[in-house]
């Protein structure tokens, strides 16, 4: 692992308690150059704290946060960094324009105006003012005032929320080109899909604590969960008495089984059916172990 002084951001033993809540307790994370860092976990499992406390916007009680190795508060630091929170605090009355100009001024070496509208596809928007925005534009326009100033570090909080499949699709390809170039992205999100989709390396907290960490395919691998998919004339209600199935739905011919034992299971599939047919097992995916790696941290 490289020096903590190179890592973007990074919490070291770090403590926070708000009055009686243990909102952090010991966590140490690192976030990496050229990553996304998925931040997943139920409410209140302190994604929120974690991001302030990297962003110097509450001190922790116990530890260190650091950004590019010094202290959040350093304008150094601070430069480097993108934010788009679900909080934005966005004055109504200011245009578009008069937004991303305000706060490409604060960067030293800001993307054009023109590379903003293209990476956020506000194309018709600057003349706007923001408080007459939908939801969507709104995130928008958020997302360009975080990677205006071309940041090294990009914090992305629920980014997709209220956006259609067209504008969705566009942001996450932007932010695959921001990680491509180098940068770290660390994403928030309750779309699991699109921490599947997106994420190079994923962290769960759950009750202040980080339980889960590793690519997206090592958190799928700690859940024993199949899903198997098949062709069969069995009735879906006789394979739900199979003692080793979870659960089972049939969608016309096709049935979907979850298990934890799927071997024993494609193995009675065969022997009740020998007309089965187009069998798929497949591992669970990340909304699958999310749910039973945050169920047995509780």
């Amino acid at each position: 692992m490289a020096p903590e002084s190179l890592h973007p951001a990074t919490l070291t033993k770090v403590c926070k308690r708000y009055g009686p809540v243990q909102a952090l307790d010991h966590v140490d994370l690192a976030v990496r150059q050229g990553e996304v860092l998925a931040l997943l976990g139920p409410n209140g499992a302190g994604k929120s704290t974690a991001i302030a406390l990297c962003l110097g916007l509450a001190e922790p009680d116990g530890g260190q946060a650091s950004l590019f190795g010094q202290s959040p508060h350093a304008l150094a630091a601070r430069r480097q960094v993108g934010v788009m929170l679900q909080s934005a605090g966005i004055p109504d009355t200011l245009k578009v324009s008069e937004l991303l100009a305000q706060t490409r001024s604060a960067y030293p070496a800001p993307r054009s105006v023109e590379e903003c509208v293209e990476l956020a596809g506000l194309a018709g928007l600057l003349d706007r003012r923001y408080g007459a925005l939908s939801g969507g534009q709104q995130r928008r326009v958020q997302f360009a005032l975080a990677v205006c100033g071309r940041p090294q570090l990009v914090f992305l909080d629920e980014p997709t929320v209220g956006l259609d499949i067209e504008a969705r699709t566009a942001l996450w390809r932007t932010i695959r080109s921001l990680v491509a170039d180098g940068g770290a992205v660390v994403l928030t999100t309750h779309y699991l899909e699109e921490a599947e989709a997106l994420a190079d390396r994923v962290a769960v907290l759950a009750q202040g604590r980080i339980v889960a960490e590793g690519s997206v395919r090592q958190i799928r691998a700690r859940v024993a969960q199949r899903r198997i998919r098949c062709v069969t004339a069995l009735a879906a209600e006789t394979i739900g008495t199979w003692s080793e199935v979870r659960s089972v739905c049939r969608d016309g011919e096709r049935v979907e089984i979850v298990t934890d034992a799927a071997e024993a299971v494609v193995r009675q599939l065969l022997f009740e059916d020998t007309g089965l047919c187009e069998l798929e097992v497949q591992r669970a995916g990340l909304a699958e172990a999310f749910v039973e790696i945050t169920r047995e941290a509780a």
